[in-house]
């Protein structure tokens, strides 16, 4: 058998969820082994680096793994790469928050990824971000941002869509866009995979199979006693403005009143958008028993694998958890790139 290995670099890579996608997207097809193999990645939070390093290049030390604010990293330098793997921060471009797009802090930080590309044109790249950026700045945010990426390098055919999930058989209703563009010098298009629509609920998430109680990441909140009353009068699927609340558990919010403010999980769905952060109340809450979720429970909706270690406090955890691509899902769709480049038919739409 032969073995044709697309290099990949990874830049705002978090913990891994794309980088572990792409470790375990593997296809065999006539006399030739189909994989990608990590040469870099980058990210300015520490505790993710060290969770990307120890899981997914702890036994390549070919792999560089830098841990820097991308305006301190001189992309020229960067080594080259077949395939480029890239979620730009989504913060302001969320649908929660001000969602100010590129006049934000963080909306502007796509740019470098397309830097890389003009340096190094890549023969495919895959950028990520939330369903929000097609609404940021009246939807010119998004036209910008694809047609930079369009035209950078050699010129790239484009393929974009909003992936929701949960139609994949991920147990959480998670909307994202995924840009696939290959150098149109390839004569090549992704075509977006079919979805399954095979349902995965949040119970069979986090029953099949039982999670160890020393597990990685799996410590417990403490909820306070009147978190834990709240909870008692919340039903699954339902929040703490649509539960039928006594007059002193309820909540004293003045204007908007995000829908996942305690809501517990519905245990025969996909779970709700497991989030990176936020204050009280946005842990994800458990159907049946009255607490949040642990860690490694987020992490299970995620699809990251139980002996998928994360490192830093456990609100870090919950950061990088939430921000993550799901395993899972990336895996999904780097498969089919290596499908585009063996020349295999797949289901698409």
């Amino acid at each position: 058998m032969k073995n044709k290995t697309f290099t990949i670099g990874e830049m705002y890579s978090g913990p891994g969820g794309l980088g572990l996608g792409a470790k375990l997207a593997k296809l065999k097809h006539l006399d030739t082994n189909y994989s990608y193999k990590h040469v870099w990645a980058c990210d300015n939070h520490k505790d993710s680096c060290d969770t990307y390093e120890y899981n997914l290049v702890k036994d390549d030390q070919n792999c560089i793994v830098i841990n820097k604010n991308i305006e301190e990293i001189d992309l020229s330098k960067l080594p080259s790469v077949d395939g480029f793997l890239y979620g730009f921060p989504c913060n302001d471009f969320s649908n929660v928050g001000e969602s100010k797009g590129l006049e934000g802090k963080y909306g502007p930080l796509y740019s470098y990824g397309v830097r890389y590309i003009n340096f190094k044109k890549p023969k495919f790249f895959l950028a990520e971000n939330v369903s929000g950026i097609s609404n940021s700045n009246s939807g010119n945010a998004f036209k910008t941002i694809l047609n930079q990426l369009e035209n950078s390098g050699n010129g790239y055919n484009l393929t974009t869509h909003l992936y929701k999930f949960d139609e994949y058989g991920i147990p959480q209703k998670r909307h994202r866009y995924i840009i696939v563009g290959i150098d149109r010098s390839l004569n090549l298009k992704f075509q977006i995979p079919k979805p399954t629509f095979k349902k995965t609920t949040a119970k069979q998430a986090l029953d099949t199979p039982p999670i160890k109680i020393n597990a990685f990441n799996n410590e417990l909140t403490k909820q306070s006693s009147t978190v834990i009353e709240r909870l008692k009068f919340i039903k699954p699927g339902e929040n703490a403005w649509t539960a039928e609340l006594p007059d002193h558990l309820k909540l004293n919010v003045k204007g908007a009143k995000l829908s996942m403010i305690y809501k517990r999980l519905n245990a025969n769905e996909p779970s709700y958008t497991i989030t990176g952060s936020g204050g009280g109340g946005t842990h994800v809450y458990h159907w049946k028993e009255n607490r949040a979720l642990t860690n490694r429970e987020r992490a299970r909706l995620q699809t990251f694998p139980d002996n998928f270690k994360f490192f830093g406090s456990k609100e870090s955890v919950r950061r990088q958890i939430g921000m993550a691509v799901p395993v899972q899902g990336a895996k999904l769709i780097l498969e089919s790139i290596l499908k585009t480049f063996a020349g295999i038919k797949y289901l698409s739409i």
